[in-house]
């Protein structure tokens, strides 16, 4: 998978004065076009937990009918019947799960997205996807198929202490009991990935470095320090998918604690990494988030959801020059998020890793965005040869 020099902005549905799908939406992919931008990249669609966290979903498939603008269009019978024998592989248990009114709410969200998309792709604008690895504990998936997980009570998912959390990160999620995955030929990670293909272009998995090795945290552990290494389950399961599915435009989130197998795994499948402006003055000379460490086939970000924008990290005054910065790097494609569009501060960050309140809610004000400001990116981007003069 190639992505071209190009430029993206982050912004989850969220974010949108309404919060919505709908004509803000359609707003933000006119500015986007105007910005130069070919990308728009999104958080995980999928239902949010109680803290509006959209990584800890009730569902690794269904898209969340809180982003519909007409929660209550009508559905036709044959409408509803065309969608179920489509998405089979997942839907039934969805449909098991959420109860009356789900299959007609996954129909609305099919068709509000779809109609959205092909108004971007008219306009150069693709979608990237965002994919997390782990399922809620409880949620549908875990529900319906509990012979794919480990028992809850023996061990859970986490993050090693690394550079968002001192004490490491304690997720709770259920973790995958790999050799029975396998023994499925890995039909349940190939659907999702055709699911996530069904909804963008590109697709980025978090926590890309738990295919190569999982941090398994006791059940009872009070924090993520106690956890341990277990292997996971390498390439195999790419090379499943890739023989039903083809290609795979996946762009692989190894942030945090990266050892040389996740390297290597990342760049036996041809995946791109990532890389972190904000990350980028710390460290050792062999930093992989410095300028002259960069590679051509990454994504560089100037921030992402869980760290400080960049006037959060090093003041207003800097932000936009680190903006350009990013845009400079030899990677194919640089991704701005729209808070560092706006030279916000950390007032408008998405998460804190380690804490469960007050994340999930930063939204632009209507007309936040403007003219200028696409302006101004789309010349920075010009400037850097991410757009065609």
């Amino acid at each position: 998978m190639r992505l071209e020099r190009s430029l993206g902005v982050q912004l989850h549905p969220t974010s949108l004065p309404g919060g919505r799908l709908g004509p803000d939406a359609y707003a933000f992919v006119d500015w986007l076009e105007a910005a130069g931008a070919r990308w728009w990249q999104v958080l995980p669609l999928n239902p949010p937990d109680t803290f509006g966290s959209p990584y800890t979903s009730a569902s690794a498939f269904a898209g969340w009918a809180g982003l519909l603008a007409d929660p209550d269009a009508p559905v036709g019978a044959g409408e509803a019947r065309r969608f179920r024998a489509r998405e089979r592989a997942w839907l039934d248990d969805w449909t098991a799960f959420a109860g009356d009114g789900a299959l007609e709410e996954q129909v609305r969200f099919a068709r509000e997205w779809g109609a959205l998309r092909a108004y971007a792709a008219e306009r150069g604008v693709r979608i990237v996807g965002d994919l997390p690895i782990y399922v809620a504990a409880g949620g549908c998936d875990h529900t319906a198929h509990p012979e794919l997980f480990l028992p809850l009570d023996e061990a859970i998912a986490g993050a090693p202490p690394d550079a968002l959390s001192r004490s490491g990160q304690l997720w709770g999620n259920p973790l995958y009991d790999w050799d029975q995955l396998a023994r499925t030929g890995y039909r349940w990670w190939i659907e999702r990935m055709r699911r996530a293909l069904a909804l963008a272009d590109v697709f980025r998995i978090d926590h890309f470095r738990g295919f190569a090795a999982y941090w398994a945290v006791p059940a009872r552990a009070r924090s993520a320090r106690g956890g341990a290494w277990r292997p996971g389950p390498g390439r195999s399961v790419f090379d499943a998918a890739r023989a039903e599915l083809g290609d795979l435009p996946v762009v692989a989130e190894d942030l945090g604690v990266i050892t040389p197998d996740v390297r290597a795994l990342r760049d036996e499948l041809g995946f791109p990494g990532m890389a972190v402006t904000i990350w980028a003055f710390s460290g050792r000379r062999d930093n992989p988030h410095r300028l002259e460490n960069h590679r051509p086939h990454q994504v560089v970000y100037t921030s992402t959801h869980d760290t400080p924008t960049l006037a959060g990290a090093f003041g207003a005054e800097d932000a936009w020059r680190l903006v350009e910065l990013t845009l400079t790097s030899r990677s194919e494609l640089a991704i701005v998020q729209a808070q560092d569009v706006l030279e916000l501060g950390n007032e408008a960050r998405m998460n804190r890793p380690g804490t469960t309140k007050g994340n999930w809610k930063w939204r632009l004000e209507p007309g936040q965005l403007t003219a200028a400001h696409a302006k101004r990116l789309r010349a920075a981007a010009t400037s850097s040869g991410r757009v065609g003069r």
